[in-house]
């Protein structure tokens, strides 16, 4: 199996759930995709505004009839193609809402829900991602699309969905007074997002609190890749809510600023971070560990791809903690796995997400859209598989709704008492 990047399309989406951000491309009408990809500079992806998309054509003649050796297993298909053009009461049917229905009835059977299919209009959005400091419009949330209802992951700092209160957990159970009881997660979105100023009624279900209506009003949201201050007691703070295509050099930038300053430690927070781009998951490890694997990959055959540490780290030493939370996913259990399986620093928080397996994204012909396949898992370097399962922080710290309340952060506090105690 030939593995290089060069000449395949690998990423990984965000746990059971496709992690999209609620917010609009003021041109695009794009939106964002939690996600690990490889990175768009070794020219093989797809999902991030002006990437190439890998075309992967196979070994059959799409546009020719059913080869021969599969003629016999459709058949049925193409009985029940021809029923519903002629006996199908709302006349004529569309050929390609059709098609595009039995792609996505048969990834599916399945029962995988990161394989999945995605319609053009939807890839066109996706090709927006991980640009760092793109502007869109809308409310600014990171949200899981496969939950019963459309559900926050994470609100972006700043967004009309944090001002409006919106935690991690929230689902949205109602969206302008319309049901969204049995509403395809992915349906109900697209009915959150909308231009900059204009308002969306949103009736929320937190816990077992009784339901509650916000009004929000969408914005021009610039989706922020780090944010980084010297705390009391002169500790660095680098906060990374994706990992950009940019993330590396602002990282790079932010870790020298703050090393000038001679901190006593830093606390790496990747809390409501829902994934990104997989090189730029090894290049963040890369600057907090000297030597060593990152993270494997292992497919069905059990053959492994290793990714190594990348040497010259400029916080290789400095003490070290990291805050994590049930949603820091993907990419940031990457770079939380390594750290923890190394003792490089201690994981403070609740535990993480769990997802930990690999998809390749291939656009189909014809501008058909494009189609997500699972083709493997990724290990810690202990090998430890935290798919469905997270990490489990070394010092777990909840946050109550008193905290919240009292805007009090208990998990921040906890991080800084470590690093005082070193």
């Amino acid at each position: 199996m030939e593995n290089s990047p060069q000449n395949r399309v690998i990423s990984i989406f965000v746990a059971v759930f496709v992690a999209f951000i609620l917010i609009a491309g003021a041109c695009s009408a794009g939106f964002v995709a939690g996600r690990l990809l490889p990175n768009p500079a070794e020219s093989v992806v797809a999902l991030a505004p002006d990437f190439g998309v890998e075309q992967v054509t196979g070994t059959l003649d799409t546009r020719a009839a059913t080869p021969e050796e599969l003629q016999d297993l459709f058949v049925p298909f193409w009985q029940a193609w021809q029923l519903v053009h002629d006996q199908y009461v709302d006349q004529p049917v569309d050929d390609q809402i059709l098609m595009r229905g039995a792609i996505r009835g048969m990834l599916d059977s399945l029962e995988d829900p990161h394989t999945s299919y995605i319609d053009p209009e939807s890839y066109k959005m996706l090709n927006t991602a991980l640009k760092g400091e793109d502007t869109y419009e809308g409310i600014g949330a990171w949200v899981d699309t496969t939950a019963d209802y459309l559900t926050i992951i994470s609100p972006m700092p700043g967004s009309p969905a944090q001002k409006a209160g919106l935690r991690t957990g929230d689902k949205i159970i109602a969206i302008n007074g319309e049901d969204m009881t049995g509403v395809d997660g992915e349906a109900a979105r697209k009915l959150v997002i909308g231009p900059a100023g204009t308002s969306v009624s949103l009736t929320i279900q937190r816990g077992e609190q009784a339901p509650f209506t916000v009004d929000v009003e969408r914005a021009n949201i610039t989706v922020p890749s780090i944010e980084s201050r010297t705390l009391e007691d002169n500790i660095g703070y680098v906060h990374i809510l994706i990992f950009a295509d940019d993330t590396k050099e602002q990282l790079r930038e932010t870790l020298k600023t703050l090393l000038e300053q001679e901190p006593v430690g830093i606390i790496l927070d990747l809390r409501g971070n829902g994934g990104g781009l997989l090189t730029t998951a090894v290049e963040v490890s890369s600057e907090f560990l000297d030597q060593g694997v990152v993270l494997y990959e292992e497919y069905g055959d059990g053959t492994r791809r290793t990714f190594d540490v990348q040497r010259g780290g400029l916080a290789t030493e400095i003490p070290l903690v990291v805050l994590v939370n049930e949603g820091s996913a993907s990419a940031s259990e990457i770079v939380a796995g390594a750290i923890q399986d190394y003792g490089r620093a201690q994981l403070v928080g609740t535990t993480t997400f769990g997802k930990g397996s690999v998809q390749v994204p291939t656009a189909l012909k014809d501008d058909a859209g494009a189609v997500r396949i699972t083709i493997a898992r990724w290990l810690t370097p202990n090998g430890r598989t935290i798919n469905e399962v997270g990490l489990t922080p070394d010092v777990e710290v909840q946050v109550t709704e008193d905290d919240l309340t009292a805007d009090r952060d208990p998990q921040l506090d906890k991080a800084i008492e470590l690093l005082l105690s070193n």
